[in-house]
């Protein structure tokens, strides 16, 4: 699999691919809830001087949406199906499928768009809720999403029973990971933002893409590997008996 590899590419694609999708569409928020620079705040839990400085960088102009033609909204569209399709090969390749056939992309189409729609709704419970209900809340979206999408994007090629243990792990990953950026990225933006300026900020971004993407197809295939051995596990009990 070669994790890491495959991490920094989801967070490159991330960064270049997904991020001006999310950006326009953060910004067509009829609730004006913060726009893009609230999601990525939200997602590393960030507050104080750090949730500013990295305000300050990923705020897009008011006028994003309108400022973005018919043409280019179907060019960031198709960028985004380029990250869809990455997510997609990582999941085949830890549950060794085939490629699958280039009009499956409407599958993808569908699962980035449930994508935003997960983000959205986790940016909405920071608002709407706090404390313990707000975390359970997202918890259990989070195991649903990443429960959900694998089984769709490979094309129901695996069990739901297979895949709850990828999507259990992925979220305790992505809990894990949220602890550690606000223990460590939090004072690295500031510290960053002072020495290198927007681009310390973006770098320290991109670091957490890559913890982000590592999660992703780590859990899963940590799910995998448990999948695997329980149904070693219960051959040797059945040959014992």
């Amino acid at each position: 699999m070669e994790l890491m590899h495959r991490a920094m590419g989801f967070a490159t694609l991330a960064l270049v691919t997904l991020a001006p999708l999310l950006i326009v569409v953060a910004a067509a928020d009829p609730l004006r809830h913060g726009g893009f620079a609230l999601w990525l705040v939200d997602g590393m839990d960030l507050s104080g001087r750090s949730a500013t400085v990295l305000s300050q960088v990923f705020t897009p102009p008011r006028k994003v949406v309108g400022a973005t033609s018919v043409w280019g909204g179907v060019l960031l569209a198709v960028f985004g199906l380029s990250f869809a399709s990455s997510v997609q090969n990582g999941y085949e390749r830890v549950w060794r499928l085939p490629v699958g056939p280039w009009h499956r992309i409407w599958r993808q189409a569908v699962w980035l768009l449930a994508l935003m729609l997960y983000l959205y709704v986790q940016v909405q419970t920071r608002t709407a809720l706090a404390g313990t209900y707000r975390m359970l809340i997202s918890v259990a979206i989070g195991v649903l999403f990443f429960w959900w999408g694998p089984h769709f994007l490979l094309g129901h090629q695996v069990r739901w029973r297979l895949l709850l243990p990828g999507a259990i792990a992925t979220m305790a990953g992505l809990v894990g990971l949220r602890a550690f950026s606000y223990l460590v990225f939090t004072p690295l933006i500031v510290t960053n933002a002072v020495s290198y300026g927007a681009v310390g900020t973006v770098l320290v971004v991109e670091s957490w893409l890559i913890g982000v993407g590592f999660v992703v197809h780590g859990g899963t295939l940590v799910g995998h590997v448990f999948c695997d051995r329980m149904g070693h596990l219960l051959e040797h009990v059945e040959h014992e008996d």
